[in-house]
């Protein structure tokens, strides 16, 4: 049980250094990445949580030749140590920006997928510079979903309609989508004319990162939905559907905006088109609570300022 400790003894040895040491590796999973993230040596990491684990008579990890496992105390200590952190950096960061006046600063972390990350986001990031040389931006461009809390992400971006009551969705925007394929897989096969013609073709599927299923196709007029026909599927990045669509491979749906260079170039070429139009929508995501601090309600004015002027 946590508590044995006396008040003296926490107030002497569960310095603020040792529970950002047992956060760090509970978040990173070994001292040694805690230990990157905190600028010191694992040695120095493992000192401060062995100090920390004495303070509160508790084990908070199991430790192995081989791995590092928080124990179910850590579990529940490190959701409070988490919480503490974000309210005395919050309370910092208003300090500062009070100080500092009208021009905030600090580190903004944003995770992006890279559809709306290559094509999108980071393409409008070059005014933000300029208007807020302080804040420094980690741009994560990866189709992973992420946990806000232990990764340490301000921002998130994503796709579809997002469910979780703990998050602030704000809509980027509402994108259509096609199905495409290259002259040269329409010199072998004859377009298909409508969504039951894909039995014959060969469609190239995209698996979500998030479920490890098939994104289904979506069609208008009327719509539908249905898992495409394939013996070539993609994960992780759509982007290597379009490469495959393009070597002609077989047909791809996906988001208009992620090809038009190769609309435009002749590589890729639209079918169905009376059938298409439908729309996924992007959304900017963060936690109810996390617009406390200058520089994170900054960068969000910024996104969805940005997302508006692509709409209009």
């Amino acid at each position: 049980m946590i508590g044995d400790a006396s008040t003296a003894q926490l107030g002497l040895e569960s310095t603020l250094p040792n529970l950002l040491s047992f956060c760090r590796t509970y978040e990173r999973g070994s001292f040694t990445q805690a230990a990157k993230a905190l600028r010191v040596t694992p040695a120095a990491v493992s000192r401060s949580v062995a100090r920390l684990e004495r303070a509160l008579g508790a084990t908070l990890f199991r430790r192995t030749t081989r791995e590092l496992r928080p124990t179910a105390q850590g579990r529940a200590y490190y959701e409070k140590c988490a919480a503490a952190l974000r309210l005395l950096a919050t309370g910092e960061q208003e300090l500062l920006d009070a100080e500092d006046g009208p021009a905030p600063h600090g580190l903004v972390r944003i995770s992006v997928p890279t559809t709306y990350g290559l094509r999108r986001l980071l393409p409008r990031m070059s005014g933000f510079r300029e208007r807020y040389p302080g804040i420094e931006l980690e741009l994560h461009v990866a189709n992973q979903n992420i946990d806000f809390v232990r990764e340490g992400f301000d921002l998130a971006v994503r796709m579809g309609v997002i469910g979780d009551g703990g998050m602030v969705a704000r809509k980027l925007g509402d994108f259509p989508l096609g199905t495409f394929a290259s002259p040269e897989y329409l010199a072998r096969r004859s377009a298909p004319r409508s969504a039951n013609d894909l039995d014959g073709h060969e469609c190239i599927a995209f698996v979500m990162p998030s479920t490890g299923r098939v994104l289904p196709w979506i069609f208008a007029a009327p719509n539908r939905e249905l898992v495409p026909p394939s013996q070539l599927r993609c994960a992780e990045d759509p982007h290597g559907g379009i490469a495959l669509c393009k070597a002609g491979l077989g047909l791809f749906q996906t988001y208009r905006f992620l090809v038009e260079d190769e609309l435009a170039r002749g590589e890729l070429v639209e079918v169905l088109r009376a059938r298409g139009g439908r729309t996924r929508r992007f959304s900017l995501l963060y936690p109810r609570d996390g617009l406390r601090s200058r520089a994170v309600r900054a960068v969000t004015e910024f996104i969805l300022a940005s997302a508006q002027t692509e709409r209009q």
